[in-house]
């Protein structure tokens, strides 16, 4: 059975499960059992390491559904189940010390370098507080993002931006996830207090990725075209795939609601010409993005499997794609909202909460649309773009 199909089929087992979510601040651990059990936690986990090596618009799909459903464990999905693609890349002996004894073992992860990290002989001293790290709870290790010194990029030296992986015992969970929305992803702080991390557990991100004859290490040992992704395009889809899942989730509910909802006038809010117009355009405004999205998916994984390396000024088309998409959903989102009645402002109604993982989901760094739009902008006009993670 497709990987999306078992994520349909265990859909009332992931709704049961959201409200618990909610309250405890993290995915219950039958959540978790049913991410495993769909097996979309590990599809993008290497074959050799009993991964499904899923392609990639398959394992978007099925995350999708997740979030339709169950907004926190759909986050988890897209967010914890990118990081087997990302382990595959490093070398072989960092994959050998993460997935050697368990190959089930799931990384959590926070990218922004807000910690420390300073290369010392044979690796690196590593302090610090990373927050956002989203189903860390059930995780046996985080990778960070931080900056390791400088590296050359043509006649400059550019900050050396990677990704660098702690094991459990290398840090510490600290519980600051107190929020208005996605409070069933865990998404706590990781705290580091003086750790060496050896060199094998850092990549470099501009060393693999603008340039087309350097491989990342695990690439020779892991030679899926999967595994020839660009990291920050990548990691933009499986933020904004779940949560346009979310927002798919949201119309099923607003239109359900409103089609049995009376009008204080008399009849039903359903034969509003305004209400019909508005749903309308959040119906194609959602297609369009999700349609945009799988475009970019496809795009990039033929590019991969021809060998194609992709160009900034492409990657910087394809981020605007992404980012543009979810930020116009969340107006369309916003617009029925706010003519819900003003019920949805009690938080135990089903749209509130709603409405709130989506308005979190989309404070994400990774879909912020202005940036990519003038990034991609500037491109388009010869300009000098600014610096975007592409």
């Amino acid at each position: 059975m497709a990987i999306t199909d078992r994520a349909r089929r265990s859909v009332a087992e992931f709704t049961a499960d959201e409200g618990s979510a909610s309250t405890e601040r993290r995915l219950p651990d039958s959540t978790w059992k049913h991410l495993m059990d769909t097996g979309v936690l590990r599809a993008l986990q290497p074959a050799r390491w009993g991964g499904e090596e899923t392609p990639l618009v398959d394992f978007l799909d099925a995350v999708f559904e997740v979030a339709r459903a169950a907004p926190s464990a759909g986050w988890v999905a897209g967010v914890v189940g990118s990081h087997p693609w990302q382990l595959a890349l490093f070398p072989e002996e960092t994959q050998q010390e993460v997935w050697g004894e368990d190959p089930t073992r799931m990384l959590s992860s926070s990218y922004a370098p807000t910690g420390k990290v300073e290369p010392v002989e044979g690796g690196y001293r590593v302090s610090g507080r990373w927050s956002f790290s989203s189903g860390c709870d059930h995780c046996g290790g985080v990778i960070l993002g931080g900056v390791a010194g400088e590296i050359e990029a043509g006649d400059s030296r550019v900050p050396d931006y990677g990704s660098l992986i702690l094991l459990r015992e290398e840090y510490r969970i600290d519980d600051t996830w107190f929020t208005s929305g996605l409070r069933g992803t865990g998404s706590k702080d990781i705290v580091v207090d003086d750790v060496f991390v050896p060199a094998r557990r850092f990549l470099s991100h501009h060393r693999y990725e603008y340039h087309p004859d350097v491989l990342a290490p695990g690439q020779e040992t892991n030679p899926g075209p999967c595994y020839r992704l660009p990291w920050a395009t990548f990691f933009n889809l499986v933020i904004a795939v779940p949560t346009l899942g979310m927002a798919q989730g949201f119309l099923d509910s607003w239109t359900a609601a409103t089609r049995k909802r009376r009008a204080n006038w008399g009849g039903f809010v359903s034969e509003d010409p305004l209400t019909q117009r508005h749903l309308a355009h959040a119906y194609w405004t959602l297609d369009a993005a999700i349609m945009k999205t799988r475009r970019v998916a496809i795009e990039m994984t033929e590019a991969a499997q021809a060998g194609v390396h992709i160009e900034k000024e492409t990657r910087a088309r394809y981020r605007w794609d992404i980012t543009r998409g979810c930020e116009l959903v969340g107006d369309a989102v916003s617009d029925l909202y706010r003519v819900s009645s003003g019920r949805v402002a009690y938080v135990d109604h089903p749209l509130h909460s709603q409405y709130q993982n989506i308005v979190t989901a989309l404070g994400h760094a990774f879909l912020a649309a202005d940036a990519n739009g003038l990034a991609y902008g500037a491109r388009l006009l010869g300009a000098t773009p600014p610096e975007v993670q592409l």
